[in-house]
């Protein structure tokens, strides 16, 4: 079994999307503190606190999040084989910083890696090794809503992209959100290593969400697992 870990690290001041929080760690307290030593002394952590949104990092969205109008499918009350499915990985990484990803160029990745009811079909842009932490990030390529359409005609599960959104910003973003809840699909934001899956054929998905009660999604440790 070879387990590919999918997921950003959670860091003090992460790269988030410029309409959620700054991510804080910081240390609650330390053992030295817990053993009465003098606190110029504390250093080693006991317990740190974090201080993020459920979209921070590597996360999925909740159904709620995609529009008023589902805020009854919360994160909570999402079944968990949403979030354990087969997966497969298609190649785009053709696709530059702003390019939409279209319905054909979905059809084209995935025939020789056809997608199957149920799938979370991971989308391969290359966008996070090319542009992580670089004036391109926010810039990524996404869907359009056809694209998006598409994906939910599939009856997939979800799809997932290396990038902060999965459409691309100020032209297709609100509405491949808007798409998703009204075909009831989900997406992950913020993926890496997806390069480790391309042509690999399918694999398991995991990617579980944390149970906060109402919540519009949660950071998950997406993994891929190859038996």
């Amino acid at each position: 079994m070879k387990i590919i870990d999918l997921s950003q690290e959670i860091t003090d001041g992460m790269a988030v999307h410029h309409t959620q929080p700054a991510v804080q760690v910081t240390v609650h307290a330390t053992h030295e503190e817990w053993n009465g030593e003098p606190e110029k002394k504390w250093k080693t952590p006991a317990v740190n606190q974090l201080h993020l949104s459920e979209h921070a990092g590597t996360h999925v969205d909740a159904i709620s999040h995609m529009g008023k109008e589902f805020s009854n499918v919360t994160i909570d009350r999402m079944p968990l084989s949403t979030f354990i499915t087969r997966g497969i990985c298609l190649n785009l990484s053709f696709k530059n910083p702003g390019d939409v990803i279209t319905k054909q160029d979905l059809i084209e990745a995935s025939y020789e890696h056809p997608i199957h009811q149920g799938d979370t079909v991971l989308l391969y842009t290359d966008h996070y090794r090319r542009h992580f932490q670089t004036e391109e990030w926010s810039n990524n390529p996404g869907l359009d809503e056809e694209a998006a359409i598409w994906l939910g005609v599939q009856k997939v599960a979800a799809f997932g992209v290396e990038s902060m959104a999965p459409g691309v910003k100020g032209k297709t973003n609100r509405a491949v959100h808007k798409i998703c809840g009204e075909l009831g699909f989900t997406h992950y934001e913020n993926l890496i290593n997806l390069h480790q899956l391309v042509n690999k054929g399918a694999f398991q998905f995991i990617g579980l969400p944390l149970k906060i009660k109402g919540g519009t999604g949660s950071p998950v440790r997406a993994v891929a697992i190859f038996n």
